[in-house]
């Protein structure tokens, strides 16, 4: 056992003693016949964001290695939309690092998240999760830097209401039983997560809790811990179809919608990130940010009013964007701030030694300063196309380090108060779309940065800005102002997002 594998969760990555980075096709099928394992199920993404599943039913040896050698053909015209059917197939090929085993299948089975290529067998250059792929190569060519993130995974579970020991309506900032009711499903739910190879960092309940009729809507959330930005969406897309695959078991409903009901607390999807280079975090030196730090958030700052496009995907997205709701509506950033769009949380900067006050008979606690700190973008949701929202980020942390007055327009968009209650302070600063329209108009202007080095293609931009344009929705929010009936006709529709 090694300091890689030593109490990892994932049983895969326990039995073959190596990280999940270094399985190969043998090591799968030893794990496979070792464990009798019947069934292999391709994962992939589609284009509406969720995971699809293609089922195999192991034959012998020789079927198995094929499987894991050449991948399947499915159906790309049902998959994306800008694909045509009179050229519809494309392969999908098994990433072993990804492998786990499945949690709810009554079968032994092992499932594998898969890549999508074309018919002369290079990467579907259009596929969100190649998209992803290629702003992270070209960060990493440009820059040096390797871009790491976690996701803050916040969720509505939806039952019956029980009389015992009631929250209290929007207090339910980590709650504990009982008056928090789902604590029990959120652990289930992140072991499960972690099992299957997720590095989780902790679960809580969230803000959001109200009752409507006689149905009681509790936020929980998970948050992770840094990996590789693209390692990080694959934990992201495995956890959902986790937690909703856990909420139908225990006959429940679950939802990421961004917005629930007028006036409560809204689910959003935080994303943290930092750069990496020679193992090192270059956020911070000597207790302060650095300049990396700022020009990263400089450019997360330029390009998010077009970043909405990846990261929130429907009209109810911008019904949360609003002030007071502590989500994001100003482009700007601050220190421990949750009222800017870019924040700096606390990053163990200051005296370090709060383990030994807290602990006065222990001694020998490490004295150098842990390598945590990170930035965070608060503005997207669970609507969000994962992949493409992480490649935005990745290719906003590139245009950031690479701006000439990124230093600059940092200072310019720093704020330190409360932006909602110094409203003096907003009258500078940039607002983020409204609408999805208006996110397309500002996709729209700010194309060439995204179409810089090939990493987004002209025709992927203009699908999404036809996307976010067909909901004609930028009147939508004046419009249905004091319609609570409405509102809540909208979030249905949008209920299951992602």
């Amino acid at each position: 056992m090694n300091i890689y594998t030593e109490m990892n969760p994932n049983p895969l990555v326990q039995y073959l003693n190596k990280p999940a980075e270094e399985f190969t096709k043998a090591d799968l099928i030893r794990y496979i016949e070792d464990h009798d394992i019947s069934m292999i199920n391709f994962r992939y993404c589609g284009w509406d964001g969720r995971l699809k599943t293609l089922n195999f039913v192991i034959n012998n040896k020789q079927h198995l290695d094929d499987i894991l050698t050449f991948g399947e053909r499915v159906d790309g015209s049902s998959l994306f939309p800008f694909i045509e059917a009179g050229s519809s197939d494309l392969y999908v090929i098994p990433r072993y690092k990804t492998a786990f085993l499945n949690p709810f299948s009554e079968v032994p089975t092992i499932d594998i998240l898969c890549s999508y290529y074309n018919k002369d067998g290079d990467p579907l250059e259009s596929s969100p999760q190649y998209i992803l792929h290629k702003a992270h190569q070209v960060l990493k060519k440009r820059t040096g830097f390797t871009m790491y993130a976690m996701g803050e995974l916040e969720y509505y579970i939806i039952s019956n209401k029980e009389e015992l020991f009631p929250a209290t309506d929007q207090k339910g900032y980590h709650e504990g039983e009982p008056f928090s009711k789902w604590g029990d499903f959120r652990r289930e739910a992140m072991l499960a997560i972690a099992e299957s190879g997720g590095l989780i960092k902790y679960g809580h309940s969230e803000v959001g809790n109200f009752t409507v009729g006689n149905l009681v809507y509790e936020q929980n959330e998970i948050e992770f811990l840094p990996d590789d930005i693209e390692s990080a969406d694959d934990q992201l897309l495995i956890a959902k179809w986790i937690l909703r695959t856990l909420a139908y078991k225990h006959g429940v409903t679950i939802t990421f919608a961004p917005k629930i009901t007028v006036g409560k607390a809204g689910s959003g999807m935080h994303v943290h990130t930092k750069l990496i280079k020679d193992g090192e975090n270059h956020m911070v030196k000597n207790g302060n940010l650095t300049d990396t730090a700022k020009k990263l958030i400089a450019g997360f700052l330029e390009l998010a009013p077009s970043i909405t496009a990846f990261g929130n995907l429907n009209p109810t997205s911008y019904f949360r964007l609003v002030p007071h709701q502590e989500a994001p509506t100003n482009i700007c950033w601050g220190d421990r701030n949750r009222s800017v769009l870019v924040r700096v949380p606390l990053g163990w900067t200051g005296k370090i030694d709060m383990a030994n006050n807290a602990n006065p008979n222990e001694n020998g606690f490490p004295p150098n300063v842990p390598d945590k700190q990170t930035v965070e973008y608060r503005a997207s949701d669970g609507s969000a196309d994962i992949y493409t929202l992480m490649a935005s980020l990745a290719v906003a942390a590139r245009h950031g380090l690479e701006k000439k007055d990124a230093l600059k327009y940092a200072n310019e968009t720093y704020v330190d108060v409360d932006i909602f209650k110094d409203s003096s302070k907003a009258e500078n600063l940039g607002q983020l779309p409204a609408s999805c329209m208006e996110s397309a108009d500002y996709l729209e202007k700010q194309k060439d940065i995204l179409l810089k080095y090939d990493v987004f293609s002209e025709g992927i931009l203009n699908g999404i800005i036809k996307y976010h344009r067909q909901f004609n929705d930028k009147k939508l929010r004046k419009e249905m102002e004091n319609k609570p009936e409405e509102v809540m006709k909208l979030v249905e529709q949008y209920f299951h997002c992602g």
